[in-house]
């Protein structure tokens, strides 16, 4: 049962590195802070498997809930796309 939950646990933290590389190459702001926060999901579910559940409902409040609302008043206040070099 243990190997289970360590196979399930690796699955889910590669989603989040996988939407963490996705979220640092968009250039549109707004869909690279919708991947950040599927991976700030993914990693709070990583958190739960390893019997962690007040550090998922902090993290899920401060990196989904918060972050992402500071976040999109910044770009509100600036351009929603990355400007290239």
């Amino acid at each position: 049962m243990q190997e289970f939950h360590l196979v399930i646990l690796a699955i889910v933290v590669s989603f989040g590195f996988v939407f963490s590389y996705l979220a640092m190459k968009e250039h549109d702001l707004l869909k690279a802070l919708a991947l950040s926060s599927v991976q700030s999901t993914f990693f709070a579910l990583g958190f739960y498997i390893l019997a962690a559940p007040d550090i998922v409902l902090a993290y899920l409040a401060i990196a989904v809930g918060a972050y992402t609302a500071l976040v999109i008043l910044a770009i509100s206040k600036t351009e929603r796309y990355e400007v290239g070099e």
